[in-house]
């Protein structure tokens, strides 16, 4: 039976200029890390879980989401991880931090960075690696892309047709947030899984269509001390989805 999740305490101003929640009074042990165009309130069914009764937690809205404010210019994951670091320089020990989708990416790149500070990582549905796509931008689309780059269309038709053709985020984001989309759905991390000297796990929903499964498997093959978990019908949405599962994961490395 899941412990009772009390009502959440008013955000505060982190270290870092981060707004979040802390729940315990302890060292913090885990930091949740929420994906895009989420925030930290994904962290609260994972929270709530008996196993991580006792640990001290904290959820942040990273920036440009929820109460933090957008970052100074266009940022990719590294930018973002390298935020964080007066924040987890603040507590007390090495901590392990879970990351869901875009959340994940960061938090890999935040143990690469500074492995003195993370003793492990839960990385969920986290496009860690980009991998060759069967699905090909439609024909329009790339053909007016390449009338673009060679000066035959202008540059509001190309936007028109981003907004046509583009993903539900892309659509869903404006003004920088939409750059810093761009800059990080381009972005692999090969060379920070390389350099990752902590375990990591990696939690998947099987039907997971924003990152598939084949990612995570792909990770697991290039990262030795990598665990992964597949869980049967569920989708991107696992801190909602499988909340426990995300929570033993974590139990793990703590």
């Amino acid at each position: 039976m899941a412990r009772l999740f009390r009502p959440p305490p008013m955000l505060s101003l982190l270290p870092g200029d981060l707004y979040g929640e802390k729940l315990g009074e302890g060292p913090v042990g885990l930091l949740y890390l929420h994906g895009w165009a989420r925030s930290h309130r994904d962290a609260a069914p994972v929270f709530a879980s008996p196993c991580l009764e006792g640990v001290t937690t904290v959820a942040v809205d990273l920036p440009g989401f929820g109460a933090t404010p957008l970052p100074p210019q266009v940022w990719g994951s590294r930018e973002y991880a390298e935020a964080l670091i007066p924040l987890v320089e603040s507590f007390e020990r090495p901590l392990v931090v879970l990351g869901h989708s875009r959340g994940g990416a960061i938090a890999v790149c935040l143990a690469a960075k500074r492995p003195d500070l993370i003793r492990g990582v839960v990385a969920t549905g986290a496009p860690l690696l980009r991998m060759t796509t069967n699905h090909p931008a439609p024909l329009k689309y790339r053909m007016i892309r390449f009338g673009a780059k060679h000066g035959l269309i202008s540059a509001q038709r190309l936007e028109e047709a981003k907004d046509r053709f583009g993903s539900a985020d892309y659509r869903a984001a404006s003004g920088e947030l939409r750059d810093i989309l761009v800059r990080v759905v381009n972005e692999s991390y090969e060379q920070e899984l390389d350099a990752l000297s902590c375990p990591l796990e990696l939690v998947w929903g099987r039907q997971d269509d924003a990152v598939p499964v084949a990612v995570a498997e792909a990770v697991t093959e290039r990262v030795s001390s990598a665990r992964l978990t597949v869980v049967e019908g569920i989708g991107h949405q696992t801190p909602s989805g499988c909340p426990e599962v995300l929570a033993e994961a974590a139990a793990r490395l703590l």
